[in-house]
């Protein structure tokens, strides 16, 4: 059976892989293809960290999703993820009772209070690992192309133009922002990002929530990391804040108790990103409707939960797909 695929994000790309695994044939058809660089999508732009998410729930496809990536990084390094040490600290809770992933991930360890960072509540270390977009979305569509899918680049104004450009009524809809006219959803919002790649020897993946939102993300094959971070939903500014180079840097510094070094913006900063995550006020989306499969809304935790989702869309492909053979 046949599947269209609108949009080749991480989660467009994943939801291809799970689907050709099960046996269906694949087109996708999308605005943006890997190795695009624009700011008009998310996925080549993410850290990226897979850091479980203690507060947005779908337990189950985050702990999917960390399982395939971690067998990823052992099987084959060329995909751009590799394992590293990590810590999270929040400023938020008292104790690790919201932490569901301690029994998910290896090597889970609190940090004692009277080692923590000053403000900070709650720390704890684990492995986990960080993924290079820019070699794992092309990585992907080599496995893609391989396994016979179709990529065509095309801007879509309706799902009914993927089904007539695919030849099948099936799809699958991975649009993230282009969910706000493609599936008429206008709780779809862009959630503006801005980072800093930077080169730097410092190689754990640190990051602190609650009152701000800080991390350093090592980036692989690069000798750098991309520093952040901020979270601003419903702003389209595309343009760098100048000042805000400055106040990351410092809670950077901070966060890693300056181990990551002396960082000058002018010489060491290789990349200012401005780029929008893909939102949804109440959540993501991920159900059929008709002979359509809706997978999008995952705002800046796509990656974290990439692969669980792709799993989903394949049962939920499977489950529209014996209704039609019928």
């Amino acid at each position: 059976m046949e599947v269209g695929i609108i949009g080749s994000g991480v989660i467009g790309l994943l939801s291809a892989l799970t689907l050709t695994d099960a046996g269906y044939k694949v087109t996708i058809v999308a605005r943006d293809l890997p190795g695009d660089e624009t700011q008009d999508w998310a996925s080549p732009w993410a850290g990226v960290s897979i850091y479980p998410h203690p507060d947005v729930g779908g337990h189950d496809l985050q702990t999917e999703n960390f399982k395939y990536y971690w067998a990823l990084a052992h099987r084959d390094p060329t995909s751009g993820v590799q394992i590293v040490n990590a810590t999270e600290y929040y400023d938020d809770r008292e104790d690790d009772s919201t932490i569901w992933y301690k029994t998910v991930v290896p090597r889970y360890r609190l940090i004692s209070k009277e080692n923590l960072p000053r403000g900070v509540k709650l720390g704890f270390t684990y492995t986990s690992m960080t993924i290079n977009p820019t070699f794992f979305l092309p990585w992907v569509q080599r496995q893609l192309e391989a396994r016979g899918v179709k990529f065509i680049r095309k801007t879509l104004n309706s799902i009914e133009e993927a089904q007539k450009i695919t030849g099948t009524k099936l799809i699958v809809h991975a649009s993230g922002l282009g969910a706000f006219t493609l599936a008429n959803d206008k709780n779809v919002e862009g959630i503006r990002g801005q980072t800093m790649f930077v080169k730097t020897g410092f190689e754990e993946l640190k990051m602190h929530q609650g009152s701000h939102y800080t991390y350093v993300i090592p980036r692989m094959f690069t000798n750098g990391a991309i520093i952040g971070g901020v979270s601003q939903p419903g702003s389209t500014d595309r343009s760098v804040d100048i000042d805000l180079r400055s106040d990351i840097l410092q809670r950077v510094k901070t966060l890693t108790n300056g181990e990551i070094g002396d960082i000058d913006l002018e010489k060491d900063v290789q990349k200012d990103i401005v780029a929008f995550r893909p939102g949804r006020k109440g959540g993501y989306r991920l159900e059929t409707d008709g002979s359509t499969v809706h997978a999008y809304g995952f705002a800046g935790l796509g990656y974290i939960f990439s692969y669980g989702v792709a799993l989903k869309v394949q049962a939920l492909v499977d489950s529209i797909g014996g209704g039609m053979r019928l």
